[in-house]
Parts: structure tokens; C-alpha cells; sequence
């Protein structure tokens, strides 16, 4: 029992070491943000699902800070503060355009950007918002029921947000 206890005291003693390292490198403030686009190689429409659905980001460009997760398409705030998301949507053209997408704050829509209707080539829209966070908070883009968006290797589908201060 004694061994383990040394053992685990080295290792808190080097994971403070780190954390005294890591806040040296950062001027003791937090880094969080983060870029991601919805596929990696394939192409396609994502949907139409029959319930209103998280998109998942699979190709990340940046996760300073670990809070976003591509398995979920979420993002969980670590850090109470004011953060910048912003995203994207390409629509589909077949038949018809049918693409609605809505950014999302635990379950709530914040702000949404949509085609459905028209006889044009695909569109594509964006949106952003400035919103405060506290610890735990959910932010994702998500598919509305019975909608479908189109990506492939050009990334026309994003999903960014970073940390603009702490609060």
C-alpha cells in the first residue's frame, strides 16, 4: 500500500508540475477554441433524419482546449466565459433544396440558416453569434428533422468557435 501512495504522489507531483508548465506557456489564461469541418474524405448528403439531429464535425482542423468532440458534434465549455461560434451550411439540390440547420445552446436554438425552396444551384449560408458560457454548456449545429445538408472534400460545412474572455 505504501509503494502505491509513493507512486501516485510522483505522479501528482509531475501533473502539477505540468499544470505550472502549461500555465507558463499561456500566461496563466485559459485557450480554447476550436475548427472543424463535417467530413473527412467521403461525399454526399448528411441526412434526412426523422428527429432534429447534432451534425458531427469528423475533420478537425484545431481543438485547442479538448472542448469540442467529434463523436458528438458538441461542444462543452471548460471555462466560464464569452466565446464567438460561428458556422456554416451548404444545401443539397436534389431534388430540391431541403437544408436547415440551427446553432444550439443546451437544446435551445440560438440562430439558424436554411434553403428549401428554389430552382437554383446549391447555396450555401452562415451565421454567428457572441454568447456567454458558463462551465457544462452544450453549443452544437444541429440538422433539423427531415433536412439534409451536402459536403465533400471542398469543406463547405463548418463548425468554429473560440474563447474571447474569461468571466
Amino acid at each position: 500500500m505504501a509503494e502505491k501512495i509513493t507512486l501516485l504522489e510522483a505522479k501528482l507531483q509531475n501533473t502539477e508540475n505540468e499544470v505550472v508548465e502549461l500555465r507558463s506557456l499561456t500566461g496563466g489564461k485559459p485557450q480554447v477554441a476550436f475548427s472543424a469541418t463535417l467530413r473527412d474524405n467521403s461525399t454526399g448528403n448528411i441526412g434526412p433524419f426523422t428527429i432534429n439531429t447534432p451534425l458531427k464535425y469528423k475533420k478537425i482542423f484545431a481543438n485547442t482546449g479538448n472542448s469540442y468532440n467529434p463523436a458528438t458534434g458538441i461542444f462543452t465549455a471548460t471555462v466560464r466565459g464569452t466565446y464567438f461560434f460561428r458556422f456554416s451550411m451548404f444545401n443539397n439540390v436534389s431534388p430540391t433544396p431541403n437544408s436547415v440547420v440551427s446553432l444550439m445552446k443546451n437544446g435551445e436554438r440560438l440562430t439558424s440558416v436554411w434553403d428549401t425552396a428554389g430552382s437554383d444551384a446549391n447555396d450555401m449560408g452562415s451565421n454567428a453569434v457572441v454568447i456567454a458560457l458558463d462551465v457544462g454548456d452544450n453549443v452544437y449545429v444541429e440538422l433539423q428533422a427531415n433536412r439534409m445538408v451536402y459536403d465533400n472534400h471542398m469543406n463547405y460545412n463548418t463548425f468554429s468557435g473560440f474563447l474571447l474572455f474569461t468571466v
